[in-house]
């Protein structure tokens, strides 16, 4: 007899809803082609499981499947009935016939025979039991043994299967295989930190990848990964509005690995706009702007936060020394041009503020257009 729908789905057929939903998640996720290699079999059961989906999602279409269900059902139970009242000569093809009679060969045994000698009870000793208590503990060690092996097989082929799609981009795929491996090594580091990323950086959900980070860095002693980790988390606190914490952790990434670039500048930019700490600003961007450049050209964003630093502070040589560099880098940066009459304004160079100034509102800059305006700065 073949599988109704709702066998396909592993369900009941008073199932909720919510409960079609999940389970239909669940096998689309377990027989999806791109996860099996393209097997024909995943396939056709992919295929069965959509299909099912499509009648019992649909309140209408699954009330008419019921009442086919139950009018087969008592089809079934008629055909049953009928067969179990048929007369006993009647032959009927399919059903065996009753089996003949035993034939006698001889004279029934007596009470004497060794068949209707009462027996003696079986007696177990010590040793018996110690015996089958060991035996029965070995069959539970190697099952125990065995399903630990198959689930770190699972779990590393899933770990695999994830970093692939990571480096393909199927955000989704790989965060899918990160979870499944989680769910048998919870305390994966690659998964944990992986699906962080994607969290973090794909799907903009910093509660969700701060916690995946955290887990992540109680389960290493790898201080290098741990520092990145710490980073991790300080960037998610920041998204988060906890610039405390953020520069506490980013703090804590530094003092094992140093050469964290990234977390230089990370603080810097919480130190220069959340806690208005100007000289703790300056000098982290002062180290990763250094660190940088080591392996890339000058950023135009550091260089411009770490003059706005200097700027805070009134070192106006400084912040017009690094706008002035990141003009030479993007000579149409309207911003810089109103930073750079800001620092004229400062020097009390008045035209040169309004000639800065002119030149932001001509890139199309708005503050540089107020301040123009404000400033008197004629055409």
């Amino acid at each position: 007899m073949s599988q109704t729908l709702y066998q396909v789905l592993g369900i009941a057929p008073t199932a909720t809803l919510a409960d079609i939903k999940q389970a239909y998640k669940q096998l689309a996720l377990r027989y999806h082609p791109d996860r099996n290699g393209g097997s024909k079999l995943h396939e056709e059961h992919f295929k069965a499981v959509v299909a099912a989906y499509k009648v019992l999602s649909d309140q209408a279409r699954r009330a008419s499947y019921d009442h086919q269900l139950h009018l087969a059902k008592l089809r079934a139970d008629e055909a049953q009935r009928t067969q179990a009242f048929r007369p006993q000569a009647q032959h009927v093809y399919g059903v065996p016939m009753p089996p003949p009679q035993p034939l006698r060969t001889r004279r029934p045994a007596s009470s004497a025979e060794r068949h209707y000698v009462r027996r003696q009870k079986a007696r177990f000793t010590r040793k018996d039991y110690i015996l089958v208590i060991g035996l029965l503990l070995g069959v539970a060690l190697f099952a125990l043994g065995v399903k630990f092996v198959m689930e770190r097989v699972a779990a590393s082929t899933n770990y695999q299967d994830g970093l692939k799609a990571y480096a393909r981009r199927r955000w989704g795929t790989a965060h899918g295989f990160m979870s499944e491996t989680l769910e048998v090594q919870p305390g994966h580091v690659g998964a944990l930190r992986r699906r962080g990323e994607i969290e973090q950086l794909i799907y903009r959900n910093y509660a969700a990848a701060n916690t995946n980070y955290k887990a992540a860095l109680r389960e290493t002693d790898n201080k290098l990964l741990a520092a990145e980790l710490l980073y991790r988390i300080g960037q998610c606190e920041t998204q988060l509005g906890k610039h405390k914490a953020a520069v506490h952790n980013f703090s804590r990434a530094l003092a094992l690995d140093t050469a964290l670039t990234g977390a230089w500048l990370a603080r810097g930019e919480v130190s220069l706009f959340e806690q208005r700490r100007f000289i703790a600003a300056a000098r982290d961007f002062s180290i990763g702007l250094r660190q940088r450049a080591s392996q890339h050209s000058p950023s135009v964003k550091w260089l411009t936060y770490r003059g706005l630093a200097y700027f805070k502070l009134g070192d106006y040589p400084a912040a017009l020394a690094d706008y002035q560099q990141v003009l030479l880098m993007k000579p149409n940066n309207g911003q810089i041009y109103f930073l750079l009459g800001r620092v004229a304004q400062k020097q009390e160079r008045k035209g040169a503020a309004c000639e800065f100034f002119r030149r932001g509102a001509r890139l199309g800059y708005l503050p540089a257009v107020d301040a123009t305006r404000r400033n008197g700065c004629g055409r």
